[in-house]
């Protein structure tokens, strides 16, 4: 187990967690108590879980996340999604070759009513629009309940080990979303007037205007709330190229759940799709679990997540083809290369550039889609709902942190007829958070050659500004009023105190000081990697803004103190000639790619439907034969009809659709299902005639 576990990361505190033995295909095995299933598995090396009852192909994790159903296997005799199965001791778990026979009974369930609970405000998630909003509601005392489907709260926060863009004012700009979360969590809990439901799902949203939850997975209930807020986040879109369900294919965030979360090192090397900010962070994650990224994958011409994040992995040694798409994940039962092609400006392949790399993972980052489906529900039924962060609009998590503070406020105000309108300030910063990458601006270098000063390498408009509020002697401003504009180094009083450097989420300042000699420069350069990775007296690469190799040089000093947030500080004897450009070290050689593997563009055999297996092809030719109503390529195929119901192909049933050139208004989608998540039908026979 041990060879699959990281026992010490730069920014994580590995903590000693009580063993488990459980039992996988009859051989003992370990785990920690309280774990997902799927982490134990994979801890202990095993990454297919089970094989498709269609074909027989290999089935392993995807979302790792509750959405989809490629995890499941047989637990003591039922099948159980194992991303959202904690395991116990003396579990015996067998992977999904064959569904199990119904066990034999004579005994009838007692159906019941469930519990019916009302409340002033249920809140469905909680993730930072859900805390945020928690919290402005406490603070004028408005019953509230708050559900999620983990153990805690903080959603994707509990991931993010990097440090938050933004302003330090408005959403703890420069401190890591792991301690936000913790902030935020304690925030909701300080407040009498909030009932806080973790383990819980909520599974529908009803014409009686009540929505059931799971409770703590075991009991069904119904809440009856007088305002709804839905801030579910969102999930990640998926994408059809030739083995794109091969074991070792998954998103980006179910690597961070497996790396960040439960501490388990999920593959050797890694390829990643996609060049938004999430497949972009990924990367640099990867890297500090000591997992090597063989390269990433964009198919515009610039990567559309921020500059500075892809910066990071240039210089760390990382290489990125824009304009480029994956054709094929390869190998028999799961991934043993990727094939990578250029594409010209209408996105078609350009036959002869492909390029195979060696890799044994492949996340998939190609943006997310809003988990809606309870928001639109509501609203058809006419209930009293709103909704925050990503449920309502794709942004960042900072984003997210104030869409859920005005939206908490706007409720509290109106459930209490309060004439306090939300303050106009509070709106124009939760749209600045929102905002996309703006244009570049060139690198601004002081010309002078002495004293210290900081070289700022952030050239790319985005909301943040730690860097300037830091400064003890206000040497650093931005270009503008907004939070949006570039900072700059406007004055000589710099002191050297390398608070800036420490600070920046993107590590894109460095310090010069030309103190020290007459012979040499020293610059100090942000590494957030493992103790020992370099030490002082080491020789290493240093590399420009791009990752351009520029010198070797001596590293003759390491400063790592508590106020630094888990960043230390390299000091790097360089020469005169080159001190300014140095914006980082290089952790990874060159990578060379294999010997190209003859592909064609993506071929009908390719997988939509994850669940049912059903193939691009079969699709498309009822497409092309003019059925446009999906609930009919449900029926003629079944896609759409397996366990996560449809969240993963009908957005890309929905694509081949308009590709094909149907007009939107020609196209049916598909019903929703009563309910949007599985549950045990033993569930709903423990109801109580009793309300709350």
């Amino acid at each position: 187990m041990n060879k699959y576990r990281i026992k010490s990361h730069p920014i994580l505190n590995v903590k000693e967690r009580e063993k488990v033995t459980l039992y996988w295909k009859g051989e003992k095995i370990e785990g920690y108590k309280g774990e997902m299933l799927a982490s134990t598995l994979f801890a202990n090396g095993v990454r297919i879980f089970g094989h498709h009852h269609k074909d027989n192909s290999p089935q392993g994790i995807f979302c790792a996340n509750g959405q989809c159903s490629q995890c499941m296997v047989i637990v003591n005799g039922l099948p159980v999604k194992s991303c959202m199965t904690p395991v116990k001791e003396g579990m015996r778990v067998e992977p999904l070759e064959n569904y199990p026979k119904l066990p034999e009974s004579n005994e009838i369930p007692e159906f019941g009513p469930p519990r019916i609970i009302k409340t002033g405000v249920l809140i469905i998630g909680g993730g930072p629009a859900g805390m945020s909003a928690a919290h402005e509601l406490g603070k004028k005392g408005i019953d509230t309940i708050i559900v999620d489907d983990r153990h805690r709260l903080g959603g994707k926060l509990v991931l993010q080990t990097h440090k938050f863009f933004g302003s330090q004012q408005a959403c703890y700009a420069g401190e890591r979303g792991i301690d936000i979360a913790t902030k935020l969590e304690s925030q909701v809990k300080s407040h009498e007037s909030i009932d806080i439901w973790t383990n819980s799902v909520a599974v529908g949203v009803y014409v009686d205007k009540k929505v059931g939850i799971l409770k703590d997975m075991n009991e069904y209930v119904l809440v009856e709330p007088k305002t709804l807020l839905i801030t579910t986040g969102a999930r990640e879109k998926s994408l059809v190229f030739k083995g794109n369900t091969l074991p070792g294919v998954y998103g980006a965030g179910a690597f961070q759940t497996l790396v960040n979360r439960d501490l388990v090192r999920a593959s050797e090397k890694i390829f990643i799709v996609g060049g938004g900010n999430v497949g972009l962070i990924a990367g640099y994650h990867a890297l500090q679990a000591g997992i090597k990224v063989v390269g990433l994958v964009e198919a515009l011409k610039e990567v559309g997540g921020y500059k500075v994040h892809k910066d990071k992995l240039a210089r760390l040694g990382v290489p990125i083809y824009t304009s480029h798409t994956i054709v094929s994940a390869n190998g028999k039962d799961s991934v043993e290369s990727v094939t990578i092609a250029k594409i010209d400006d209408h996105f078609n392949i350009i036959g002869g550039t492909e390029k195979t790399f060696k890799c044994d993972t492949i996340l998939v980052a190609v943006g997310l889609n809003p988990v809606d489906e309870f928001y639109k529900k509501a609203k058809s039924y006419d209930m009293n709902v709103f909704s925050a962060g990503d449920a309502e609009e794709i942004a960042e998590a900072s984003a997210a942190i104030y869409s859920g503070r005005i939206k908490g406020a706007e409720i509290a105000n109106r459930m209490l007829s309060l004439d306090e309108p939300v303050p106009e300030e509070w709106k124009k910063t939760g749209d600045v958070l929102k905002s996309k990458p703006g244009k570049l601006h060139k690198r601004r270098i002081p010309e002078k050659e002495e004293g210290v000063f900081p070289i700022i390498n952030c050239v790319q408009e985005i909301p943040c500004n730690p860097c300037t509020t830091v400064c003890p002697k206000n040497c650093i401003k931005l270009d503008g009023d907004s939070i949006m504009n570039v900072p700059l180094y406007v004055n000589d009083a710099c002191i050297g105190c390398e608070q800036c450097v420490a600070i920046c989420p993107g590590l894109a300042i460095t310090l010069v000081d030309y103190r020290k000699s007459d012979d040499y420069v020293v610059v100090t350069v942000p590494f957030e990697f493992e103790e020992g990775t370099i030490n002082v007296g080491d020789k290493v690469m240093t590399v420009d803004i791009e990752g351009n190799e520029i010198e070797e040089t001596e590293v003759i000093g390491i400063k790592n103190v508590k106020i630094n947030n888990r960043t230390p500080l390299i000091k790097l004897k360089t020469s005169k000639e080159n001190a300014k450009n140095i914006v980082g070290i290089k952790i990874q050689e060159n990578i060379v790619p294999e010997d190209s593997i003859d592909t064609s563009e993506i071929p009908d055999d390719a997988i939509v439907c994850r669940c049912e297996r059903v193939t691009a092809g079969e699709i498309r030719k009822l497409i092309n034969d003019g059925v446009h109503d999906m609930n009919q390529i449900k029926i003629l195929t079944r896609a759409g009809m397996g366990a996560c119901g449809g969240k993963t192909c009908r957005p890309i049933i929905e694509r081949m659709l308009r590709q094909a050139g149907v007009p939107e208004n020609e196209i049916t989608v598909s019903t929703d299902r009563p309910l949007f998540v599985e549950v045990e039908l033993e569930k709903f026979a423990k109801g109580e005639d009793k309300n709350e």
